[in-house]
């Protein structure tokens, strides 16, 4: 054993004789997550009783604790994995795109490219806004399953890129960290952390950086995309779906109405200009919905003037 892992088990072993404070575990055991698995670093609260501790600013769980594994009273530290033996790779895979009309398919292609079999990649069509997306979730209890049956192999979920995680950096942080503390992996095929992460260092420095840069990059589409639509909105473009009555139909109709027509004999002579029934006859239903519109403009401001006459006789009588 080397004689940074001497110390490493030292520091645990002296954290260990005091109580956590945050996870209310007993002298003698590691700290374990709200999960009940043994946390990958050591509350704060309990590695700073220790005076040459106090300063750290995270104090990590040895790999015979078995981070990331389920915590139970007595349980044997593993056998060490013999040094000649390198430890088998698994990994999952997740796709994510943010709207039904994008494609997933470049994302599935990459991903069996590496080498992932689809059956271990999970993707799906939902944004990043929507905290609760079921085959995200879904890779991850794959991730741990695959760890607590088989803790001798690393288990690295892959992405193809960081914003196919999410855009929020606090969000993506927090992965990063619920990862380490299962002893899983992280893997990026494309972006400016392309490989695996590293956790540690240098790794959860720069994991930071580039995350609050995809947050921005998020923010940044948002107010484009609202400049957008007020620039259309002021050109006269609300968007939405057109309007199946335009005012030149309405016009022929009420024309036609006012020389004693029926709309029923008016609607044949009708053709919706724009949209997915473009070409085709509106329904009856639409044209007499825009004839009730019609007639509520046209009472509005006869309503508002006879208000103001009856109000103005009001105040007369007085």
């Amino acid at each position: 054993m080397s004689k940074p892992e001497i110390t490493a088990v030292s520091d645990a072993d002296e954290i260990e004789r005091h109580p956590c404070p945050r996870c209310l575990v007993e002298p003698g055991s590691p700290c374990r997550s709200r999960s009940g698995t043994v946390a990958g670093t050591y509350h704060t609260g309990r590695f700073t009783k220790v005076p040459r501790l106090a300063k750290l600013l995270r104090a990590p769980t040895p790999t015979d604790r078995g981070p990331g594994r389920l915590w139970r009273p007595g349980t044997p530290p593993p056998a060490p994995i013999p040094a000649d033996t390198p430890a088998t790779d698994i990994r999952v895979a997740y796709a994510r795109c943010s709207h039904l009309t994008q494609e997933l398919q470049s994302q599935m292609d990459a991903l069996a490219a590496h080498g992932i079999p689809r059956e271990k990649i999970f993707a799906e069509k939902v944004s990043t806004r929507v905290r609760v997306r079921p085959k995200f979730e879904a890779a991850l209890e794959a991730c741990r399953e695959i760890k607590a049956h088989a803790p001798h192999c690393r288990v690295i979920l892959t992405v193809y890129e960081m914003k196919r995680l999410g855009r929020d950096s606090a969000e993506l942080t927090a992965l990063a960290d619920h990862l380490t503390a299962h002893g899983i992996a992280l893997e990026m095929l494309a972006g400016p952390l392309t490989g695996i992460y590293d956790p540690s260092g240098t790794g959860r420095v720069l994991f930071a950086f580039f995350a609050a840069m995809a947050e921005t990059e998020r923010e940044n589409i948002r107010e484009a995309t609202l400049e957008g639509l007020n620039a259309a909105a002021r050109k006269g473009n609300h968007g939405g779906r057109p309007p199946v009555i335009t005012d030149d139909m309405l016009h022929t109709v009420l024309r036609r109405r006012a020389n004693g027509e029926s709309v029923e004999g008016i609607r044949p002579d009708l053709i919706i200009p724009t949209g997915k029934r473009k070409g085709q006859h509106p329904s009856l239903a639409s044209i007499y919905r825009a004839l009730a519109e019609h007639n509520k403009r046209q009472a509005y401001p006869k309503a508002v003037e006879q208000a103001h006459a009856d109000f103005a006789m009001l105040q007369a009588s007085t």
